[in-house]
């Protein structure tokens, strides 16, 4: 049986000639349109009833979209962790299977954590540009065992960051809607609190939970005012935790000390954005789960999750 996919994951694309042939051995016919970043309601729509399944990134699978689709559409297979782009209600309701790789970019997002820490408390980006602007200045800065780091969000990623900090000496605080399990906590020594105590009491606070109904704007004019002046916030999780324009207004009034974000509310960062121009702010482009090993693995695991998602059997 032949079966036609969309594929829109931005990462896979470029490599297109290394998997088109494992495609072609499942009798799997691709649609692959330009891709900006992700596909949004209407550009999906474009191909609605054209295809059995899609291999997806953070493209806009609403319940009309999935509805629209139907009945030809099987498998959502989405290329890395988080599916807050996609109604997962929906899915369940129409039928419709829903892959994705858990635990995708542990490794290099608490790595980015790490860095934007020692990047903050070394000041190392700030001595570099002073230098190259000709000034001989030295900047004060701290180490990361003289500081506290505050996790929202003890996941796989949130114990990963948790390790690494606490390898620099840091005290770790946490909070977790869910119960943390018992043998980290004791073996890490994080402590497990609440998150207005966590955010009045961190230099650092990173956060590392799911975009959900619980989460959306977590990170607000009200429990930024609860953080030190002097504190950092790290974001490498999801835009739409941290109200921007709250932030913005918090960094401009000096409520908090800065901020380091891989992840923003509307993506791309939009040009006139006040954050692009904050000498306290570090920003990357959603690019914290940069790792080849890893995109390796969730390639061939998206693969993986859209044949068996579409009936058939995975060839070894």
């Amino acid at each position: 049986m032949k079966y036609t996919v969309l594929l829109t994951a931005p990462y896979m694309i470029p490599f297109m000639d290394r998997f088109k042939p494992v495609f072609d051995s499942y009798n799997i016919e691709l649609i692959i349109p330009e891709v900006e970043e992700r596909m949004e309601e209407e550009d999906i729509l474009k191909y609605a009833g054209q295809f059995d399944g899609t291999v997806c990134g953070d493209d806009r699978y609403t319940a009309r979209v999935i509805e629209a689709c139907l009945p030809r559409l099987k498998v959502i297979s989405k290329w890395g962790t988080g599916v807050d782009s996609i109604d997962a209600e929906a899915c369940f309701r129409f039928g419709v299977k829903l892959g994705r790789t858990p635990n995708a970019f542990t490794t290099p997002v608490a790595d980015t954590v790490l860095g934007y820490m020692l990047a903050f408390a070394r000041r190392g980006p700030w001595m570099d540009a002073a230098m190259k602007r000709g000034e001989w200045k030295k900047i004060p800065g701290r180490t990361l065992s003289e500081c506290t780091l505050g996790i929202i969000g003890v996941g796989n990623i949130g114990k990963a960051v948790t390790r690494r900090a606490k390898a620099f000496g840091m005290k770790v605080l946490g909070t977790d809607i869910i119960d943390v399990d018992h043998v980290f906590v004791g073996e890490s020594g994080i402590e497990m609190t609440s998150l207005e105590t966590l955010l009045s009491n961190s230099d650092f606070v990173s956060v590392n939970c799911d975009l959900n109904s619980t989460s959306h704007h977590l990170i607000n004019a009200s429990t930024l005012s609860k953080m030190k002046p002097t504190a950092v916030l790290i974001n490498t999780a999801r835009g739409p935790i941290v109200d921007e324009k709250a932030l913005v207004a918090a960094l401009s009034s000096g409520q908090i000390g800065g901020a380091a974000l891989d992840v923003f509310e509307f993506e791309p960062l939009p040009l006139e954005s006040p954050l692009l121009k904050m000498d306290n702010v570090m920003l990357a482009p959603h690019n914290s789960n940069s790792s080849p090993t890893a995109w390796e693995r969730i390639h061939w695991s998206t693969i993986k999750n859209l044949v068996e998602g579409l009936g058939m059997q995975e060839r070894k």
